[in-house]
C-alpha cells in the first residue's frame, strides 16, 4: 500500500515541469499520501542536506501550472552511479547508487515518480533493477524523441517559441533580402525543426535523419531568386549533419556530462550558402529560449495529465514504467521499452510528406520535386 512517494526532476528543464509537480502533489494528496519533492535529480537522496528533501503541500504547489522551470530544480549532473564527490581536493566520480537506495527506504518512501528525459529515465529503470522499491517514470523533453510515447511535455511550447522567432526574421529577411539560417535544439531528432519550420513557412529544413546535400539547399536559394524572392529561412536541427560528413559538436561530452553538447551547424551552413551563391547570409542559434517561458496550452494540459496518471497507476496497479501517450490515450508502459532508445522523425512520415508537397527543401532531392519525382510547371508571368 503506498502511503509516501517522492517525486524528482532530473536533465534539462521543460516547459511543463511545474504542473506535473503540482498534478502529482494534489492527486496523491487527495488520496491521503505523503508527498516529499527531491531537490536537483537525486542530490537529496546523495547529500545530507535538509534543504534538498521537501514536503509539498497543497500550498507548495499552489499556482505554479503556468510558471517555467521547476520548483525542485535540476541538473546534468546527478548521475548516482557517476556522481562528482570530492576526495581530497580533486573532484571524482563515484557510484553512489546504494546509499541513495538505502536512503530512500529508511525515509520511509513507497515509490518514486521520476520526470524526465531518456538520461533520467534510464537511471530510474537501473535503480528499480537494484531495488528501488516502485518508480513510475513521466515523458519530459522538448526534443520529443523519447520512445514510448507519442509526444513529451514541453515540446509544443518549445515549437511555438521558434515557430514565434521564425515569424520574425521573415521581415527582416525580406527587407534585407538575406538567408537566414536558424538553429533549433532536439539533439539526435528533427521534431522540433520540422514541426516549426512548417508552422513557420521556412523555405529549407535539415533535420538529423536526413543527410543533406549543401547543393541542394543552394539549388533552393537560387531557384527563388530566378522567381523573384530574393530571401529564403533555412532551418537546421542542431543533430543535423551533411552527406556523408559529421554532427557538429561545440563541447566534448565532460567526465560528468550526460552528453557532448551539439552545437555550430548554423554557422556552418550559412558558410557555404554564401560561398555558393554569393547571398548575404546570417546565422542564429535559439539555444535555451526553446526551454524557457511558460508552457503552452497543450503542454499545460499534457502535464496535468501524465502528473494525475502517474499516482494513478501508483494506486491501481503493482507495476512500474513510463506514464506515455498512446493514440490520444495515457497508458503505463515498461521501461524496457522505453530505456536508451529514442525515437526520430519517420521518413514516410505525413509530416515530412506534406513539408515534400509545399516544396520545402529537406536537402537530398532537387528543390521543387515533387513526390512522383516530376518538377513542377514554371509559374505563370503576370502582367500588369
Amino acid at each position: 500500500m503506498i502511503r509516501k512517494i517522492a517525486v524528482n526532476t532530473g536533465g534539462g528543464d521543460a516547459p511543463g515541469l511545474n504542473a506535473v509537480i503540482r498534478a502529482v502533489v494534489i492527486s496523491a494528496l487527495w488520496r491521503g499520501w505523503e508527498v516529499w519533492g527531491i531537490r536537483h535529480g537525486y542530490r537529496g537522496l546523495i547529500v545530507d542536506d535538509p534543504n534538498d528533501l521537501v514536503r509539498l503541500e497543497r500550498r507548495s504547489v499552489r499556482g505554479i501550472t503556468h510558471l517555467g522551470g521547476t520548483i525542485l530544480g535540476s541538473t546534468n549532473r546527478g548521475d548516482p552511479y557517476h556522481y562528482p564527490v570530492e576526495v581530497d581536493g580533486t573532484t571524482q566520480p563515484m557510484d553512489v547508487s546504494g546509499r541513495l537506495i538505502e536512503r530512500f527506504k529508511e525515509l520511509g518512501f513507497d515509490a518514486l515518480i521520476a520526470i524526465g528525459g531518456d538520461g533520467s529515465l534510464k537511471l530510474a529503470n537501473r535503480l528499480l533493477e537494484q531495488g528501488l522499491p516502485r518508480v513510475i517514470g513521466v515523458p519530459k523533453t522538448i526534443d520529443n524523441d523519447l520512445a514510448g510515447t507519442d509526444v513529451t511535455f514541453g515540446f509544443q511550447t518549445a515549437v511555438a517559441t521558434a515557430t514565434d522567432a521564425l515569424d520574425k526574421l521573415h521581415s527582416t529577411a525580406q527587407a534585407h533580402e538575406r538567408v537566414m539560417v536558424v538553429e533549433v535544439m532536439g539533439r539526435y531528432a528533427g521534431w522540433i525543426a520540422l514541426y516549426a519550420g512548417l508552422a513557420g513557412s521556412a523555405d529549407i529544413i535539415l533535420i538529423p535523419e536526413i543527410e543533406f546535400d549543401i547543393e541542394r539547399v543552394c539549388e533552393k536559394i537560387r531557384r527563388r531568386e530566378a522567381r523573384g524572392r530574393h530571401f529564403a529561412i533555412v532551418v537546421v536541427a542542431e543533430g543535423a549533419k551533411p552527406k556523408g560528413g559529421h554532427m557538429t559538436f561545440k563541447a566534448s561530452k565532460g567526465e560528468f556530462s550526460e552528453h557532448a553538447q551539439l552545437g555550430g551547424i548554423a554557422q556552418q551552413v550559412a558558410d557555404q550558402i554564401t560561398a555558393r551563391t554569393g547571398k548575404e547570409t546570417r546565422s542564429l542559434v535559439l539555444g535555451h529560449l526553446q526551454r524557457g517561458g511558460s508552457p503552452v496550452t497543450p503542454d499545460r494540459i499534457l502535464s496535468l495529465r501524465l502528473g494525475t496518471a502517474a499516482t494513478k497507476y501508483l494506486a491501481e496497479t503493482d507495476r512500474s514504467g513510463m506514464v506515455s501517450v498512446r493514440h490520444g490515450e495515457i497508458e503505463l508502459t515498461p521501461f524496457s521499452e522505453v530505456a536508451g532508445k529514442i525515437r526520430t522523425v519517420p521518413l514516410d512520415s505525413d509530416t515530412l510528406r506534406t513539408g515534400r508537397d509545399l516544396g520545402v527543401c529537406f536537402g537530398d532531392e532537387p528543390a521543387g520535386t515533387f513526390l512522383d519525382g516530376t518538377m513542377p510547371p514554371p509559374p505563370l508571368r503576370r502582367y500588369d
